[in-house]
């Protein structure tokens, strides 16, 4: 569970393959109870609220987003998913769709020079493995093949 402070760091760690909950416009009140009920850490940035939830907070304190990613995976171990397995926007882990499946909802040269495509159930969103998620995962292989400690 992210709060408001670290909605970049919540992408990123999505594209790590952590279950990460981020509710943009939740009062800490809200964060606290999601976070006991469904078993979740909370990140944040706000000490108070980091105090207030014990054991189930991590007070983010380094600045920079590859600084936050090493704090979290030193303090988390690692996700346990693999790398760009969920959506960045919501979420839900993605399935693997045919070429067939994504016609109309991807750029025409992107159906013709791409063989891999995978969707997001929760809000239709269609990816596949192109040089954006080349940047993505050389900058992320770093935390997963040595992890920080």
């Amino acid at each position: 569970m992210v709060d408001s402070m670290l909605g970049r760091l919540a992408r990123w760690l999505r594209a790590l393959g952590y279950d990460t909950v981020y509710l943009r416009h939740a009062r800490d009140v809200e964060l606290l109870r999601i976070a006991r009920q469904e078993g979740r850490v909370l990140l944040t940035r706000d000490t108070r609220l980091a105090r207030t939830a014990r054991a189930q907070g991590l007070l983010i304190q380094t600045e920079g987003l590859d600084a936050q990613l090493r704090e979290v995976v030193a303090a988390l171990g690692p996700s346990g998913g693999e790398l760009l397995s969920r959506c960045l926007d919501c979420n839900t882990p993605l399935e693997a769709r045919a070429r067939e499946e994504v016609v109309g909802l991807v750029p025409a040269y992107t159906l013709e020079t791409q063989s891999e495509f995978y969707g997001c159930p929760g809000c239709g969103k269609v990816f596949w493995p192109g040089s954006h998620a080349d940047r993505i995962l050389a900058r992320l292989r770093p935390l997963v093949e040595d992890p920080p400690r």
